[in-house]
């Protein structure tokens, strides 16, 4: 999170995409080989969306990754791929975006990103060309085009988390942001996403198996997580396994669906990647803020809040959010419009003039003025949402603001533990401040006097620091890792 202000949006906005004039109807993929409905959005607009769309998507996700070395290596796999594919002449654009999120999704005419997180985690360039001829897949299917087509032919709306201002219609093609991109496939798309991937890395020379290899170790990643997170966390809800729902089983019977010869000698290309992997940066950018377990701290901003247990934080350029698996939703941001206000004065008659706030008051926050009050949000489907608002005066520039989006039926459960959230958020301590540093992934040699839980003393995760060890290493079922093989752990940089 920066300073930066971009303002909110509804509680539960639906943007609504505006039919265009249809431009064909089906036609044959040339990927495929099947008919697809893409008669809204042409090969020409899908370039023009991927253009204007991509400083959207590094905006969102912490920006390209600062690394020109692992930049070029990633985008000498992807044009690598790209060149067997069935657009080969199509000028595919590779980024390692600044997240630790395990994600990699494609925008329309080319597009592709792959978070740093991912390739943290990844043991091998097959398993990272696995993921990257996927994306392509997504790319020369046109499945992108194919979802936006079926969704104006029905008017489909996208739903964008937000609070208090009207929604409105989108007419551009280049309005629609990123949401609709990112959103789950259908299974039949990933299907034919993961056939076609196949087939590149096939044709590339790599071990087609590191595709199902690496989704074994997301899976595996995303439990864990989940337990580090909390039991009630759902782990297909994390990264990558919420925008891609795929399982080992389906993505072998992709490998077989593709028809592909074995490759003599494949390619797998493992210290190669780990020379590159080494060093990079592990978990939230420093300078955006940390996420630790449920707290985010900000050294520069000199503040730190703790959302309550089951949620999971998200860090935005702009604002944080949380949420749990119930339907409990929290933004936290910068207020916009806000000098010299009163917090109360503030809440009331700016942030929600136009709404009756309901028990407004005045408060105070660790030796900060403060004003909260609630309103009801009734969502298009007929669910009621409480809706807790919170403003806190952090300094004579700064007003913070903080909001809880609760399902009615369970705000007086979660009422004490937005209470705790509220009175969380206070500066750092000097112990604090210095506890925030960056961690990078190392790599390291086994030898005989070394031990895993040696190696995996420094990664942060108190308690399944070698369980996320041997997770990160592909050192499943128990299996260790031999003597001289080199390995990856987190250590502070």
């Amino acid at each position: 999170m920066s300073i930066s202000i971009r303002p909110l949006h509804t509680a539960l906005v639906l943007t609504i995409v505006t039919v265009l004039p249809v431009l064909g109807g089906c036609s044959t993929n040339p990927a495929t080989g099947e008919q697809s409905f893409t008669a809204f959005m042409s090969p020409e607009q899908e370039r023009q969306v991927g253009q204007e769309q991509d400083p959207q998507i590094k905006k969102e996700f912490g920006g390209a990754y600062s690394d020109a070395e692992l930049a070029a290596y990633v985008t000498q796999i992807g044009k690598k791929l790209a060149a067997t594919s069935e657009m080969p002449n199509l000028d595919f654009k590779f980024t390692v975006l600044n997240t630790p999120d395990i994600n990699a999704f494609a925008l329309p005419g080319g597009y592709v990103y792959v978070t740093r997180g991912l390739i943290a985690l990844a043991e091998n360039e097959a398993e990272l060309a696995g993921v990257i001829a996927h994306e392509i897949g997504h790319v020369t299917a046109r499945h992108s085009a194919e979802r936006y087509s079926r969704g104006t032919a029905i008017g489909l709306g996208a739903a964008v988390l937000g609070a208090l201002t009207d929604s409105q219609a989108v007419s551009d093609l280049a309005n629609l942001g990123s949401q609709l991109y990112l959103k789950g496939y259908s299974r039949e798309q990933e299907f034919q996403a993961d056939t076609l991937g196949v087939r590149y890395l096939s044709r590339a020379g790599y071990e087609t198996g590191a595709m199902a290899s690496f989704l074994q170790k997301l899976g595996n990643a995303s439990r864990l997580q989940a337990e580090i997170a909390g039991a009630d966390h759902d782990p297909d809800a994390v990264d990558l396994m919420a925008t891609h729902p795929r399982t080992v089983d389906r993505v072998q019977k992709a490998q077989a669906a593709a028809s592909v010869r074995p490759v003599a000698n494949p390619f797998i290309g493992k210290d190669p990647f780990l020379d590159q992997v080494d060093g990079i940066l592990f978990g939230s950018d420093p300078k955006e803020g940390v996420i630790r377990d449920r707290v985010f701290l900000h050294k520069d901003l000199n503040f730190r809040f703790e959302v309550p247990p089951g949620f999971r934080l998200i860090n935005e350029e702009s604002r944080v959010l949380a949420a749990d698996q119930s339907g409990g939703r929290f933004i936290f941001d910068k207020a916009p419009k806000a000098d010299g206000q009163a917090p109360a004065a503030y809440l009331r008659n700016i942030w929600a003039k136009d709404y009756s706030v309901r028990d407004l008051e005045s408060i105070a926050i660790n030796g900060m003025d403060a004003a909260t009050g609630w309103l009801a949000i009734t969502a298009k489907d007929g669910t009621v949402y409480t809706l807790r608002l919170l403003a806190v005066r952090y300094d004579a520039n700064t007003l913070y603001r903080m909001q809880f989006l609760i399902p009615r039926q369970r705000a007086g459960s979660l009422n004490e533990d937005m209470r705790r959230t509220t009175y969380s958020f206070r500066p750092l301590t000097s112990e604090e401040r210095a506890g925030i540093r960056p961690y990078q992934v190392e790599v390291v040699r086994m030898d005989g006097g070394t031990s895993e839980a040696s190696l995996a003393s420094t990664i942060p995760f108190p308690g399944y620091e070698v369980r996320y060890f041997k997770v990160m290493n592909g050192l499943e079922g128990g299996a260790q890792a031999p003597s001289g093989s080199r390995v990856k752990t987190i250590r502070p940089r």
